[in-house]
């Protein structure tokens, strides 16, 4: 059965963990669908995990609705939400639910934006569109934090009192990224929808993660992921051996001929 957006929003009464993992073309869709989570994102994070820039900033709509045609035919069960980047909703709402229609139409079934942008997600609701919020370290505002900076230090009263505006805004879910363990757990307790942490400690009622820091693909670690599986050397050996074997005339071989 598919994930939809209500039965997503659901699962914090019923006390049920949300799990999500971004992913940005048809292998990483398909092997997180294949997994069982429940929401694919296809993250601006893509800025930094593909493109190898330092921000996300960077990162366009045409890019984004790019990589959700991209990840859509290997996601089937999961609820496939999509980023949208810096410049393409903090103009006006009606930019904001162009926007989103960009995005569901190349293959969204809903979309996530950063910030207290109550009216946004009002408007782009009322499209038809589902909503997810995102409190607390927001990518897109780096310059304006002045780095990756870990929020909620002060008790996290600004970011509570943003979740639950959002939250009676209509939005379906909350990011919270990079907050101390005791905010995070003061927004989950604050909102009626399921909260999903990154860097947030254990309290929230799900967490997300980016595909390749699971799984050794990424060139830095950060304490807030843990490694699942090293593919990055596996790959990395992988690559080395064929190198060799094609230098040496071993590849290819009687098998691999017409």
């Amino acid at each position: 059965m598919r994930v939809t957006a209500p039965a997503l929003r659901a699962m914090k009464a019923q006390g049920r963990k949300v799990v999500c993992v971004t992913a940005y073309d048809t292998p990483t869709g398909r092997t997180a669908d294949g997994a069982g989570v429940d929401v694919v994102l296809v993250g601006d994070s893509l800025g930094s995990v593909l493109m190898g820039r330092s921000t996300t900033v960077g990162v366009t709509l045409e890019a984004m609705a790019h990589h959700v045609r991209a990840t859509r035919p290997g996601v089937g069960r999961a609820l496939l939400v999509a980023d949208l980047p810096f410049g393409s909703y903090g103009a006006s709402v009606a930019q904001a639910v162009e926007s989103a229609a960009v995005l569901v139409q190349a293959g969204a079934d809903a979309v996530k934006l950063e910030g207290r942008y109550t009216a946004e997600v009002e408007a782009i609701a009322k499209t038809g569109v589902p909503v997810m919020g995102h409190v607390g370290m927001t990518p897109q505002s780096v310059n304006a934090f002045g780095g990756h900076r870990v929020q909620g230090r002060d008790g996290g009263a600004d970011i509570v009192d943003d979740a639950v505006a959002l939250d009676q805004a209509g939005v379906f879910a909350l990011v919270i990224e990079l907050v101390t363990a005791e905010a995070a757990a003061a927004v989950t307790q604050a909102v009626a929808c399921p909260t999903i942490g990154i860097g947030a400690g254990p309290h929230c009622d799900g967490q997300i993660q980016v595909y390749h820091d699971l799984f050794g693909l990424s060139e830095r670690t950060f304490k807030h992921a843990k490694l699942y599986g090293d593919a990055g050397s596996v790959m990395s050996e992988g690559m080395k051996a064929y190198v060799d074997e094609v230098r040496n005339g071993v590849f290819p071989g009687p098998e691999n001929t017409f």
